[in-house]
């Protein structure tokens, strides 16, 4: 089974767990490191969440799995919190990033690089408008949302 397949029913089971518990699932990720596959499931809430939350969704997703058994190897479940950086998937991300600094990365070069760094000011689903602060120069990129491999919130 596909690394992707196995994602998307992942999300399909753990999406009504983590709403049961008040918590936003933010994105699954299935990946081999080593000889070892690892499960991670990613959840939010405002403020954050604790140790509290990610075990009771580990539980009971654990047991779901195992119940509906989507992986055919051997694997560790990990469920967390994205962190500071959070990953950018859905359009409500966006929408909440507004205003906050986020890193970018597109699939190809747009106005001469692939990486952008700086202030999200604007998201409408089809344009990204980020603005880059280097030194003392402001500049404002406008990126067409499906140049964009990866985005995340940032830190730095």
């Amino acid at each position: 089974m596909s690394k992707e397949k196995v994602v998307d029913i992942v999300e399909q089971l753990a999406a009504p767990i983590v709403q049961q518990e008040g918590l936003e699932l933010v994105d699954v990720e299935y990946a081999k490191e080593g000889a070892n596959w690892f499960l991670r499931v990613f959840i939010d809430k405002p403020g954050g969440v604790d140790i509290e939350d990610c075990g009771r969704v580990s539980e009971v997703l654990s047991a779901k799995l195992d119940e509906v058994d989507p992986i055919p190897t051997s694997y560790f479940l990990e469920v967390s919190s994205p962190g500071a950086e959070r990953p950018l998937k859905k359009p409500a991300d966006y929408e909440k990033a507004i205003g906050k600094k986020v890193h970018i990365t597109t699939y190809e070069p747009f106005e001469g690089k692939k990486e952008f760094v700086g202030e999200l000011v604007h998201y409408d689903g089809e344009l990204l408008i980020v603005n880059e602060l280097h030194k003392t120069v402001r500049k404002k990129y406008e990126i067409p949302f499906n140049k964009i491999a990866q985005a995340r919130l940032s830190v730095f």
